[in-house]
């Protein structure tokens, strides 16, 4: 996230932008998730925003000449409750409104796209119904996080990996709401005189809020992920199962890499692996298709979430501290974002360009109980 902003603020010209990581690149939930891009989403903004960040990764490899793999296999959603059914025709609906290709399918057509699928689920709990949009897609995401690092140096920004914000000087602010404004940032390595900064921090977003004086209400949340020793080419989409949180796709190299909600995880930062997970993910999984229940996990890990309590991101100004933006809390799918978001707030901050997408994502909504909904969220 952090990011593509800058190297979308150095693309309008401005140049003097510094990247802040704690530790390394790819470090953190970026280089740890799955790599899944969609426009299958429930809310208005969801889609209209992964329709022009799917079309940013679509040219995203000759942009900025490195491969990231992207493929365009689609998403396939199952769902095995009537209450998820509904809301899934009212996602499709939805969809087809803003002009995605999203088709509202049955179990049996879903099983045309992929006839490894057990309908019925060894269970018992049979597949009711299905979407499939063949636009969404999978991407690389270590080349992904590299692509926007080589083209915002190279386009002037600096980037310091290994570097703790460790504080922020601030002045008396002269704005109505606001108490203070930005001054400078103080990192391990010294102080940055700056006016602006932008918290991208993902998880640890609470962390650098919290030492300009503001509480964020997102939560970090370990969420696990594994891949398989690598097979055969033989599955095209994401399959992902709304009612147990499961999605699992291939990747070039063959394995089934894959993950699934845990609700049964304390809040906090945690990139451990457990048992727990591999006895769910590898059930779930065993039931969407039978034959995956020989093949061999080669390697499991975890990365965080930042969960907020509309399932909705904190974008925009802060308004008692002037020069803090906010940008995170995008839940479990803020790499798939990052294109867009990099895009449209390199607009705003330069330009002024209105954000009306973005508006309802502001962080007063929370005092003022303006909470947000989004369905659609896996993983």
């Amino acid at each position: 996230m952090g990011l593509s902003i800058a190297y979308n603020l150095a693309r309008r010209g401005l140049t003097d932008v510094v990247v802040l990581d704690r530790t390394y690149l790819c470090g953190g939930a970026s280089g740890r998730n799955g790599g899944g891009i969609r426009a299958h989403w429930s809310s208005e903004s969801n889609i209209r925003l992964m329709q022009e960040s799917i079309r940013i990764c679509e040219e995203f490899a000759r942009e900025m000449k490195i491969n990231v793999w992207f493929r365009q296999g689609g998403y396939l959603f199952l769902t095995r409750s009537e209450a998820r059914k509904k809301g899934l025709e009212a996602s499709v609906a939805l969809q087809q409104r803003f002009g995605l290709r999203t088709e509202l399918l049955t179990p049996e057509q879903a099983r045309k796209i992929v006839p490894e699928i057990d309908l019925d689920g060894r269970t018992g709990n049979a597949v009711l119904a299905a979407s499939y949009n063949p636009d969404d897609g999978v991407v690389f995401p270590w080349p992904f996080v590299w692509g926007y690092a080589q083209g915002a140096a190279k386009l002037g920004v600096e980037i310091m990996p290994h570097t703790d914000v460790v504080g922020f000087d601030t002045e008396p602010s002269s704005s109505g709401k606001a108490r203070v404004r930005i001054k400078g940032v103080r990192t391990s390595r010294g102080l940055i005189e700056t006016r602006r900064v932008v918290n991208a921090a993902g998880a640890w977003s609470p962390e650098v809020a919290k030492l300009v004086g503001i509480d964020l209400p997102n939560q970090p949340h370990r969420h696990e992920i594994c891949a398989s020793e690598p097979l055969k080419p033989w599955l095209k989409p994401l399959i992902a199962d709304l009612d147990s949180g499961l999605y699992f796709s291939q990747s070039m190299r063959g394995e089934i890499v894959g993950g699934i909600s845990n609700d049964d995880v304390p809040h906090g930062i945690d990139q451990g692996s457990s048992a727990r997970f591999l006895g769910l993910y590898s059930k779930a999984l065993v039931d969407v298709i039978p034959r995956l229940g020989h093949v061999k996990v080669l390697r499991q890990w975890a990365g965080c979430y930042d969960l907020t309590p509309d399932a909705n991101p904190i974008v925009g100004p802060v308004d008692e501290v002037e020069g803090f933006e906010n940008a995170s809390g995008f839940m479990g799918h803020g790499f798939m974002m990052a294109p867009v978001m990099g895009r449209r707030l390199a607009e705003w901050l330069v330009d002024g360009k209105s954000t009306e997408l973005l508006d309802k994502w502001n962080f007063r909504r929370f005092a003022e109980g303006k909470l947000l909904s989004e369905g659609m969220i896996i993983g």
